[in-house]
Parts: C-alpha cells; sequence; structure tokens
C-alpha cells in the first residue's frame, strides 16, 4: 500500500482535461461560459451548484429551475492540451481561452446568460 505522501505526489502528477465549456439551454439556445483546469470537476459542481439551488447566476438558475435539467446540455467549446511544458501557465492560457470564446460567441442578452461589461 502506498504512503500518504506517494498518494499526494501520484495526484499531482495526474493530467485532467482543460479548458471552456458552456452550459446550453436546449430550448432557446442560450449558453452560460466557465473555464476550468479541470473540466470534469467544474462540471460537477456548476450541476450540484444548481441543483441545490444555489448557483450565483441567477438567470441561468431561474432557467435551470424552470426548465429542468434535462433542457441543458454540457458541452466542451475548447480543450487545452496539456504538454507537460513546465515553462506554460496552464492557468493563464485557459483563462485566455475563456476570453477568447466569450468575444467570439458574445454570449449575452438573447444568446447567454452572462452580462457585458461597460
Amino acid at each position: 500500500m502506498k504512503s500518504k505522501k506517494e498518494l499526494k505526489e501520484a495526484y499531482r502528477q495526474m493530467s485532467f482535461r482543460m479548458g471552456v465549456f458552456c452550459l446550453r439551454n436546449k430550448k432557446d439556445n442560450r449558453i452560460w461560459i466557465h473555464h476550468s483546469m479541470d473540466l470534469d470537476r467544474a462540471w460537477n459542481s456548476v450541476r450540484l451548484q444548481l441543483q441545490s439551488d444555489r448557483h450565483p447566476n441567477t438567470a441561468l438558475q431561474e432557467d435551470w429551475n424552470r426548465l429542468g435539467e434535462e433542457n441543458f446540455a454540457c458541452e466542451i467549446i475548447e480543450e487545452l492540451k496539456d504538454t507537460q511544458d513546465p515553462a506554460v501557465d496552464y492557468k493563464k492560457e485557459v483563462l485566455e481561452l475563456y476570453k477568447l470564446c466569450l468575444e467570439e460567441l458574445q454570449p449575452y442578452h438573447d444568446k447567454g446568460y452572462h452580462r457585458q461589461k461597460s
């Protein structure tokens, strides 16, 4: 059996899918975009927030409550590949990818759940 230290090190060495995903309303195609260093964990977290009626985006939460989970789809928009290059700042790269997706998809007003910054 591995020691606690060995298990922690093994976890640090694991590679997770990172990038940008969206939650799409199947009824009107409005989207909410999010980014993460661990896409699977982020989706589970967002889903739990919505199921618990605790998501910070009130418009998204209201539609989720009204339409139900079955009327939403989680979709990966962009996935960043881990090249194992220690010189790459993956957090920065994921954030830049998120900003590009916001700019390209414009998930505001009737297209999405985000609020445009003035």
